[in-house]
């Protein structure tokens, strides 16, 4: 089974950097590119598209709240309609530097605080994902299974891949761990060997609570900013091939 492995990329400012992008553009099979709001600028995301086109890795938009202080991670009152149009904004901006480096954005990965946002609202979810429908209708919606931005995003006629978050702890009803909780963010090196295994093998992951929850996905996400996160991505790649997995963009991923 084909299975991609995707990250956060681009998440800095001028010749501030958040990690070692190159490198974990070595290992993963889809990149999701800051767009200038929470991070990133015309000069980073011009050098990851240039890095992923190098290399054969899918390119997505990761568009975020315009909130550089808080990382995007902080929510902050916009309407549905400004939301949409920071999307489309984002969006129209990375295709832009795509186009001009002759290859295109394949797939959107809404980050932090936005997704979480869209992902309360159904009536915002198929307002964006009719906006990034008008954008292109090819586009690939990245998100976690059984939630409102996937249904959203099956409804306006995009596709769907969904994620399993090898560095991030899930509650007993599938969401995410709060980050200021502490085992939140899982980066030693046993435990996400342990939860990539346990998820390639048995399509579970160990909650938070010690309960055992399915896992629908077809992709493995390694957040830029989790410590270790080059040394992580590559032990998830050997682990996809060790249980006898290839490791593909989400495009080939969603074509076999």
């Amino acid at each position: 089974m084909k299975i991609d492995v995707n990250s956060d990329m681009g998440e800095g400012f001028g010749v501030y950097q958040l990690c070692d992008d190159a490198a974990l553009m070595n290992v993963v099979s889809s990149a999701n590119i800051a767009c200038g709001f929470h991070a990133g600028d015309p000069a980073i995301m011009t050098r990851m598209v240039k890095l992923a086109k190098a290399r054969g890795v899918g390119i997505g938009a990761h568009p975020g709240l315009p909130d550089r202080q808080g990382f995007g991670r902080r929510e902050l009152p916009f309407s549905a309609e400004e939301i949409c149009q920071q999307v489309a904004y984002q969006v129209g901006a990375l295709s832009a530097i795509a186009r001009v480096e002759e290859t295109r954005v394949a797939h959107v990965s809404f980050h932090a605080a936005m997704g979480n946002i869209i992902n309360r609202d159904a009536a915002l979810a198929r307002q964006v994902m009719q906006t990034l429908a008008r954008i292109d209708d090819s586009l690939i919606v990245f998100s976690q299974s059984d939630t409102l931005i996937e249904r959203a995003a099956i409804a306006a006629g995009l596709q769907s891949l969904t994620l399993f978050l090898a560095d991030r702890a899930y509650n007993a009803q599938g969401g995410l761990v709060p980050r200021g909780i502490a085992g939140s963010v899982i980066n030693e090196e046993l435990a996400v060997r342990a939860r990539v295994r346990q998820f390639l093998e048995k399509g579970t992951v160990t909650t938070f609570e010690g309960d055992t929850l399915a896992i629908r996905a077809r992709s493995v996400l390694i957040h830029s900013d989790t410590p270790g996160s080059v040394e992580l991505a590559m032990l998830v790649r050997s682990e996809i091939e060790a249980c006898g997995g290839s490791i593909a963009p989400a495009a080939e991923v969603l074509a076999q």
